[in-house]
């Protein structure tokens, strides 16, 4: 599990084909996050939870599958370029973001960014089946930084967006700060909302027909 707190942006060494001929390795240089990581150790890399399976140095490398590639936006990271990232929490932890999993539910992309100061507005636009998860004041995890949204579309809206205000801190310390209109980003919607949708999906299923489908 993760906070949405950036500890560091690392960079991308290079993506490359899996020797297995599935997927693709992805080896990034985290001079901070490497330290201490052990094989099999969660990182998530712009809100994508990655297993590591070397680290070598202040480099990690980390198999990223087909689902993850189709999903996100890793299957676009290009040598040299900057990624956010974050250590799962450890138990006991603070959790000073927002529950956040690692597991991207889709792929959105900056409208439009204001200049306010010392701080950014941003509008982001967002697949049409994610928009009814997120709401006003709400929390959202955008390349894994945990935000949250100050104003949402109207429900009937073709085009769903969010918008989030960001501070300097999170300017500077996170790819959102150089990101330009058009950039894709991943989404993560808050896990509680699509659980709470799952509970009412059952709970308006008559408990014969729920029944009925478990007999043997």
């Amino acid at each position: 599990m993760f906070t949405g707190i950036v500890a560091e942006q690392g960079s991308v060494i290079s993506l490359t084909p899996h020797p297995s001929g599935a997927g693709k390795v992805l080896v990034i240089e985290a001079p901070a996050s490497s330290a201490g990581l052990e094989l099999g150790g969660s990182i998530a890399v712009n809100g994508v939870c990655l297993t590591a399976t070397a680290v070598d140095g202040e480099q990690i490398s980390l198999d990223v599958i087909g689902e993850t590639l189709d999903r996100t936006t890793t299957g676009s990271l290009a040598p040299g370029q900057k990624v956010n990232l974050e250590r799962c929490v450890p138990a006991g932890g603070r959790l000073d973001g927002h529950v956040v999993q690692g597991h991207v539910d889709g792929v959105g992309h900056l409208v439009e960014r204001e200049h306010l100061g010392s701080w950014d507005r941003l509008r982001f636009g967002v697949p049409q089946p994610l928009a009814r998860y997120i709401a006003e004041k709400g929390s959202i995890a955008v390349d894994g930084v945990s935000l949250t949204v100050t104003a949402v579309s109207e429900p009937a809206d073709p085009s769903p967006w969010f918008e989030v205000g960001l501070i300097p801190t999170t300017l500077a310390e996170t790819g959102l700060g150089a990101l330009d209109p058009g950039g894709r980003v991943n989404l993560e919607v808050d896990v509680l909302a699509k659980y709470a949708e799952r509970l009412l999906a059952f709970a308006a299923v008559p408990a014969s027909a729920v029944a009925a489908g478990g007999a043997a």
